[in-house]
């Protein structure tokens, strides 16, 4: 379908900006838009691309409850009102194929690690929100063993011409994704130029206010060129 969909653009005449899908009004696909124009390749590239699991994540590493942290993240915005289309990484899959469209991966979409529990999945809303307390011990367990070993949970999407993957890591707490706090992205860039010292893009990768900026910047873009 995205090949077909270059194709019709390209052959009408058109142009097609789709900026905030992922990263919200973070700069991403411009920058490998640039990095290509310039002559460069990208080899890889990796990250934290969703801001709700983001914001869930990050919460509970400074000591928050699972269930606490996913009914905050629904209540200010960052996440679907029902918070599984987030949890189940679908969101985050789907950033990585399309960065992976853009690589040249022409494999099918990456199966996303789940983190609701497969008896929560089809479950009424109200009754998936009801339970979530249930949620809480396992994930402490969890985040304490990591702490302990001096690293905490991101969701990494790691995207290149032969392959897209987006799951649970663990990573140490003082690299650039252990830093992330929030609803922040992060996005590495590694390319022929930058091959040792990956380019990095990171800042606030959801709400309403960013996301709507991204969008007009995308008409912009439209309008001028």
């Amino acid at each position: 379908e995205y090949s077909r969909l270059l194709a019709a653009v390209q052959s009408s005449g058109r142009r097609l900006r789709f900026e905030v899908t992922v990263g919200a009004g973070m700069p991403i696909l411009d920058t490998h838009r640039k990095l290509v124009d310039s002559g460069d390749r990208v080899l890889r590239v990796e990250g934290c691309l969703s801001g709700t699991l983001g914001y869930v994540l990050s919460s509970v590493s400074e000591g928050k409850l699972f269930s606490a942290a996913v009914r905050e993240a629904v209540a200010l915005g960052y996440a679907e009102p029902d918070p599984r289309d987030d949890l189940s990484g679908r969101d985050a899959g789907r950033k990585g194929l399309i960065l992976g469209r853009l690589l040249g991966y022409t494999g099918p979409p990456p199966v996303a690690e789940d983190l609701v529990p497969p008896a929560l999945r089809q479950v009424k809303l109200d009754e998936f929100l009801a339970e979530l307390s249930t949620l809480d011990e396992e994930w402490r367990r969890r985040v304490e063993l990591e702490a302990s070993r001096g690293r905490v949970l991101r969701y990494v999407v790691v995207a290149t011409p032969r392959s897209v993957r987006a799951q649970l890591v663990a990573v140490p707490v003082d690299s650039a994704l252990g830093a992330l706090r929030g609803t922040r992205n992060l996005v590495s860039f590694t390319t022929r130029r930058y091959r040792r010292e990956p380019l990095v893009i990171t800042g606030p990768g959801a709400g309403p206010e960013v996301t709507a900026a991204g969008i007009l910047n995308d008409l912009h873009q439209l309008a001028v060129t």
